[in-house]
């Protein structure tokens, strides 16, 4: 029995050693562990004994979700959808001596934005001049307003409706000219004319692009410059609408979309900065008034270069089209005046370049009718100057 209590004490013990020297260990690690003093002392590296800590992740999405929510909230309340309606008379093929012809009302809806307080509406020329349409405004809380076309911009699809209205929420303009590539963008606007203030997300796509705008019936209206690209969705409705950074700023005014069926996620805007002019043309002059050259141009790309042995790619080839009867130079305008001629190359104005990004409509735009301005030309190899003093583009 004695014998039997001893190796069982014995046991115990070992056991007890055992779970003791388990412990120590755990202990020691930690103490070792928390201690950078005793662990330099002891010559233990900490990257041995320490955990991996988990990676930090910033979570971009949710950064980028609550930037475009708090963009939307801010700019929401200064977009507008614009109904316009027009009566059309119907007449029945099948009817005799005149009875079968009837009066119809059409509508159509686009989209726009307030520009001051007191009821100036941004939207699109190609909304506002539907003739003999009446317009009405109406606001993000319900409000209804009949608008009036206060003033189509002759040089851009942009127009100023006016409604009778104070106190208005107003957009803040951004800078259209540091926008960069890749950047994220929304759209807002009247979608397909049914869904008010339907937002869009994507990316700028492009800069500087040139597109042939084209009236309802597929003729060619006129050549918009500098335009901004977007794959952010822009329906039928969202013409006029504004096209925003993350900041809530308006960078760009909704103008056109690629045919469908041709390309999806191909959207323009007109930069903002473009239209700022016409703005405070109209808060002076009660009307957007544009300068003019009177020149049909295209700008030198490396194509144009290469087929006119151009050293260089930039200035703006003067070039009239015969077989639709335009003109490269049109009679009686300053251009003609000063001497200019098809074939020429303008390079500068006053001491401007005209390059990519630097469209000579764009240089053009930050003058005033009236202005003398000194052009240099590129004929036959050589450059010269020409002086004109720029008219007034007509509606």
């Amino acid at each position: 029995m004695e014998s039997q209590s001893s190796r069982a004490l014995i046991i115990f013990l070992v056991v007890l050693s055992f779970l003791a020297g388990i412990l120590g260990g755990i202990g020691g690690i930690a103490l070792v562990s928390s201690s950078e003093t005793l662990q330099r002392g002891l010559g233990i590296s900490e990257s041995g004994v320490k955990l991996p800590a988990p990676e930090r992740i910033e979570n971009i999405t949710v950064k980028e979700d609550s930037a475009v929510i708090s963009a939307v909230r801010k700019v929401s309340p200064s977009v507008v959808s614009v109904v316009f309606t027009k009566d059309v008379k119907v007449i029945n093929p099948f009817s005799f001596f005149g009875e079968g012809e009837s009066i119809q009302r059409e509508q159509g809806s686009a989209t726009g934005f307030i520009i001051t307080s007191e009821g100036l509406i941004a939207t699109n020329k190609h909304v506002a001049s539907v003739e003999g349409a009446d317009y009405q405004v109406i606001t993000p809380d319900g409000k209804q307003y009949k608008a009036e076309v206060a003033s189509l911009d002759p040089s851009t699809d942009f127009a100023i409706l006016k409604i009778d209205a104070k106190g208005l929420p107003v957009v803040e303009f951004g800078d259209s000219d540091n926008v960069e590539v890749g950047q994220r963008v929304v759209a807002i606007g009247n979608a397909l004319g049914e869904f008010q203030n339907t937002v869009t997300v994507g990316v700028l796509s492009g800069k500087e692009r040139t597109l042939e705008a084209a009236t309802a019936t597929g003729e060619s209206a006129s050549t918009l410059e500098g335009l901004l690209q977007t794959d952010a969705a822009i329906n039928e409705g969202n013409s006029g609408g504004p096209l925003i950074n993350l900041k809530g700023q308006v960078i760009g005014i909704n103008t056109a979309t690629a045919a469908k069926g041709q390309a999806e996620g191909l959207g323009f805007s007109i930069p903002v900065n473009s239209i700022k002019t016409a703005i405070e043309s109209y808060k002076k002059y009660d009307k957007i008034v544009r300068p003019y050259l009177g020149v049909r141009y295209a700008m030198v790309d490396q194509k144009i270069a290469a087929l006119r042995g151009l050293k260089e790619e930039k200035g703006a080839l003067v070039y009239g089209d015969s077989s639709r009867g335009l003109d490269a130079v049109v009679k009686g305008s300053p251009a003609e005046k000063a001497g200019i001629k098809e074939g020429d190359v303008i390079l500068k104005i006053n001491n401007d370049e005209v390059k990519a990004g630097s469209s000579l409509a764009r240089l053009l735009s930050k003058y005033q009718p009236g202005d003398e301005v000194t052009i240099k030309i590129l004929r036959d190899g050589k450059e010269q100057d020409a002086k004109v003093k720029l008219g007034e583009m007509p509606s």
